[in-house]
């Protein structure tokens, strides 16, 4: 078959295949969706050791995806970072101006707020205009929205949360102190519906209870970074917002800025009606 043109393509192609893909070359398709920055420039070696695989793995990988070796598809992944970071970069070059000798504070400062622009403007682009309709009128519909998160994800709920009671919303956080999730989440009915998120590496509490959610028919909605999440797969609607990390660590910009549209969205389609 023909290799894909773009990563877009590329990663259509993994969610089409992932049922097939031997267990290898899925953990490649996690790492490399996850990872696509380290993928456009890092070495085979160092690829294959972060992704816990052999080098020869990634060569399959490729070759199964119609590339002649891993440097054509290493090419497509340097071509997706090269027209992204065209306006990221003179921001940067703005943001590090002026002549005055920065505090580390301050370097750091600079970083996380060069990530989060690029996060915010990614986000513009990661958002179908029709699916998040869609998504607002399955919550706007539920009698509770139960809201799914654990870890670094958590904030976003609790964030929906307080949004939700200000504007007279019904909701429930799922992860409490009590312990008793599955006790909330058994009142959970089809009238219903649930918001999860979770980012990678994924809280397998929460994908278990939103599947679990979902084979009971409860209406599914979920925020996640990947094709390949474990939420993409149970969800009746699902969204990916990717964080551009400094120094390693990801903030919540996108995910927050997405996560209160939301909220106010639902709510004002609830006051229309």
């Amino acid at each position: 078959m023909p290799a894909p043109a773009d990563f877009d393509s590329l990663r259509f192609a993994i969610m089409r295949q992932r049922d097939a893909l031997p267990k290898r070359l899925m953990q490649v398709a996690l790492y490399a969706l996850d990872h696509a920055d380290e993928m456009a420039f890092g070495t085979t070696a160092s690829i294959a050791q972060a992704a816990d695989v052999q080098p020869s793995t990634l060569v399959r990988f490729a070759q199964h995806f119609g590339f002649d070796g891993f440097s054509g598809l290493q090419q497509l992944f340097q071509a997706r970072l090269r027209g992204r970071n065209a306006s990221y970069e003179e921001r940067l070059r703005q943001l590090e101006s002026g002549g005055a000798a920065e505090t580390e504070s301050g370097t750091i400062l600079k970083g996380f707020i060069g990530a989060a622009h690029q996060s915010l403007d990614a986000l513009s682009s990661a958002i179908d205009p029709a699916q998040l309709e869609a998504a607002v009128e399955v919550l706007a519909r539920a009698d509770t929205i139960y809201l799914i998160a654990r870890r670094r994800s958590f904030p976003v709920v609790t964030s929906m949360a307080y949004a939700f009671g200000k504007l007279k919303v019904r909701c429930q956080v799922v992860s409490s102190a009590a312990g008793n999730d599955d006790d909330l989440l058994a009142l959970a009915t089809a009238r219903d519906a649930a918001f999860a998120v979770s980012f990678s590496p994924y809280a397998p509490e929460s994908a278990a209870q939103a599947q679990a959610l979902a084979n009971r028919g409860v209406p599914l909605v979920a925020l996640t970074d990947s094709a390949l999440s474990p939420l993409a797969t149970s969800a009746k609607i699902w969204f990916e917002v990717i964080e551009a990390d400094h120094a390693g660590f990801r903030s919540l910009s996108a995910s927050l800025a997405f996560a209160t549209a939301l909220t106010v969205s639902v709510a004002e389609r609830r006051r229309q009606r």
